[in-house]
């Protein structure tokens, strides 16, 4: 093993710990979190990381801004704040593989299907986050028509969707340290970015599983029990289709449509 891989997992070990410790992690978050750092960083060398911790940062301390006016959404969610091993997985499977391709090939389509994959991740956490703080009534994303409440799957709003935008931009915008750097490519990310998060969003109104409590009289992504203790019943979708499955799908989705577009 190379100096630089030593040193690539002794960094991801380090962040991995330190989320940990600010509860942005699980145990097994920082598990997951340390396996896909120690790949971005060793294949992608500091602009690779620059990219993972762009996305890391931003997500943790939107996931952190403003809790108590997201309390109503978060009954929604399916799992809290601090994320564990498959949320790790699914938010930076696909990045990892990109970049470790990209690393073994040098093959400038892989760095793009890297960037975009956390871009994805980080437009539809911006929008997650940023969204359920809108004023807006959320439509769903079928339709545009239909009203739902915030943090329903698959509602989205003018304001979520614009954070989205911005989200996959930021990322999109580091990227261009590293790979094969061209407005074409900074596009390419940004968009797949882009369709990647609203993608996981029209996913969420189709085909993710959807639960309801009977006790609070809400629809909800918490299975096998509400966090009021009721257990919840599906109610749409495929039961084993939950929201890390459509957070890995939705990357995968932003990865491949960059590698179309560069």
């Amino acid at each position: 093993m190379s100096q630089q891989f030593l040193i690539a997992i002794g960094l991801a070990a380090l962040v991995g710990g330190l989320a940990w410790w600010r509860k942005s992690l699980s145990i097994s978050g920082a598990i997951g979190a340390t396996l896909i750092g120690s790949l971005t960083f060793g294949f992608g060398g500091l602009v690779g990381a620059a990219v993972l911790m762009t996305f890391f940062i931003s997500s943790s301390v939107l996931s952190k801004w403003k809790q108590q006016r997201k309390k109503a959404a978060a009954e929604k969610f399916s799992k809290g704040s601090t994320r564990d091993f498959w949320q790790t997985m699914a938010n930076g499977g696909v990045a990892a593989a990109g970049i470790a391709a990209w690393g073994l090939t040098g093959q400038p389509i892989y760095w793009v299907a890297f960037a975009a994959a956390f871009a994805t991740a980080n437009a539809d956490t911006w929008a997650t986050e940023l969204g359920t703080l809108a004023s807006q009534q959320p439509r769903k994303i079928t339709n545009l028509r239909q009203q739902v409440t915030p943090g329903t799957s698959g509602g989205v709003t003018l304001w979520g969707t614009t954070a989205s935008l911005l989200g996959a931009l930021v990322v999109a915008a580091i990227a261009q340290l590293g790979g094969a750097p061209s407005l074409r490519s900074l596009l390419a990310i940004t968009l797949g970015g882009l369709l990647g998060a609203l993608s996981d969003s029209l996913l969420g109104a189709t085909v993710q599983a959807n639960y309801h409590c009977p006790t609070c009289a809400i629809e909800t992504e918490q299975h096998p029990t509400h966090s009021c203790g009721t257990p919840t019943q599906l109610s749409s979708g495929y039961g084993w289709l939950n929201n890390d499955w459509v957070n890995f799908l939705a990357t995968l989705c932003g990865a491949g449509i960059a590698m179309l577009l560069s």
